[in-house]
């Protein structure tokens, strides 16, 4: 079954509002709770059984014109790359799409093993544990898709380096006393992702159905651990001791900021390998107002969910726009925002 991006990012949203209850678990978070838990039983995806991976349309051809970066990655648009070569256009365009996957399958292998630290301790009847296995079993098919998606691409990419890779066996520690801020590191890792693959599967145009299809169920089962991270922010962050409010909403920012960077900014590799100018890269992450927009465009919803959760402090404003995205708030979760408008109106002009 193919999903349309409106289909993709309804699912497994619904409306509950988080709690000001604490730390019991009241009704209102238990139906939300139970809303998505029921969604991951009647929505639900097998990388093996809903991906045909060898059918003759997803065959990876590495002279498929479709393969070209679109126009909603920055570097799809950008002069430098529109002036390569198209077959050096193909195959950069394949680094790109791989290496974001495998930073995709590294970031929810670390999700998946602070999930199983944080339902380790939960009490008997606790409805955090059905959702959160569902999540991570999630999770665990689309570490599958994705690497599955990388080896039919065949380039050997590293995916997430530097800091992060060397923090992974702190996940489990920091969602054992610090379970506020691993969900804000959460989000950090899912809203750039989703806003990169909305921004495609909205623009539309022409891109290979392999890495369509694979992004049309992120989006979908996105949606909800998403909406989870939401909930639970907005339910426990009000009654979280003063020290860690007031440090959370410094450390919120801080969080989806370096976050961003590590899914969207490419490794050093990519440059070295393409010989891609380091003035191209630097426009591109985050040096003009165009980009600096893209940026900012992308945390639309979590300063909704920052001001709600009691996080915009006077403190907290100024470290989101030291960060580079401070702006408007979303009116509604997955707003379109204007950057997707601009790439929709490139792609339909291309």
């Amino acid at each position: 079954m193919t999903l349309s991006i409106d289909d993709a990012v309804k699912t497994g949203r619904d409306s509950a509002a988080g709690s000001e209850e604490a730390p019991a678990i009241n009704d209102e978070y238990t139906d939300a709770l139970q809303t998505l838990s029921e969604g991951s039983v009647r929505k639900h995806f097998d990388p093996y059984e809903d991906i045909d991976w060898d059918s003759p349309e997803f065959r990876v051809d590495p002279t498929d014109r479709r393969w070209i970066l679109p126009k909603a990655d920055p570097l799809g648009r950008h002069p430098w790359y529109l002036a390569q070569p198209e077959d050096k256009q193909i195959e950069i365009g394949m680094w790109r799409q791989a290496n974001i996957m495998r930073v995709g399958m590294h970031f929810e292998n670390v999700l998946i093993r602070g999930i199983m630290q944080y339902v380790w301790n939960l009490d008997n009847g606790n409805p955090e544990f059905r959702y959160l296995t569902h999540e991570a079993a999630e999770e665990c098919n689309h570490t599958q898709m994705f690497q599955e998606g990388v080896n039919r691409i065949g380039a050997d990419v590293p995916g997430m380096t530097g800091l992060l890779r060397k923090l992974v066996p702190f996940a489990e520690i920091a969602v054992k006393f610090y379970p506020e801020w691993f969900f804000t590191f959460v989000l950090g890792g899912e809203e750039p992702i989703d806003h990169l693959q909305k921004s495609i599967l909205r623009a539309g145009g022409e891109i290979h159905p392999m890495l369509e299809r694979v992004m049309q169920i992120h989006v979908a089962e996105e949606a909800r651990h998403i909406s989870f991270a939401h909930k639970y922010l907005e339910r426990n962050v009000p009654q979280a001791n003063l020290v860690k409010r007031h440090l959370l909403s410094v450390l919120f920012p801080v969080t989806m900021r370096w976050m961003c960077d590590i899914i969207i900014i490419p490794p050093k590799e990519f440059g070295e390998k393409f010989d891609i100018p380091k003035s191209v890269l630097k426009e591109l992450y985050w040096d003009t107002d165009e980009s600096k927009e893209t940026l900012r465009n992308i945390f639309g919803d979590v300063r909704a969910l920052a001001r709600h959760s009691g996080l915009m402090t006077p403190v907290g404003k100024l470290a989101w726009k030291l960060c580079g995205i401070g702006g408007r708030e979303s009116r509604f979760r997955s707003e379109p925002t204007a950057d997707q408008t601009i790439v929709a109106n490139l792609t339909r002009a291309a």
